[in-house]
């Protein structure tokens, strides 16, 4: 089976503070379907309140990131499936949670993890 991360950024997550508590239940009762399921390995939002550091091969930590990735935030969620196609039944799943469009990548196979 192939593990896929299935994401958004945070900005397309465009909820009013009343709706919020709707849409993260709404979100914790798709990830709980997923476990339920078999397929949820782990998930979770970027804490945007921590800045990102690059640590080099000696240890060395320098407060920048790789220029593309200097925005990474949002919610992570990744789930071992069958089929891009069941991958693309759960990203709907989330979006209808979210009330945002989800993006799909699927991860190259590896025996050893």
């Amino acid at each position: 089976m192939t593990k896929y991360l299935i994401s958004f950024p945070s900005a397309a997550m465009d909820v009013t503070a009343e709706e919020l508590p709707a849409v993260a239940a709404a979100a914790r009762a798709v990830v709980q379907e997923a476990k339920d399921a078999g397929v949820w390995v782990f998930g979770g939002g970027i804490d945007e309140s921590v800045p990102p550091v690059m640590v080099d091969g000696a240890g060395a930590v320098r407060e920048e990131t790789y220029p593309q990735t200097s925005r990474l935030e949002g919610g992570y969620s990744i789930l071992e499936l069958p089929s891009h196609d069941a991958a693309l039944k759960w990203a709907a799943k989330m979006a209808a949670a979210c009330r945002c469009a989800q993006e799909v990548r699927a991860f190259q196979y590896d025996p050893a993890s």
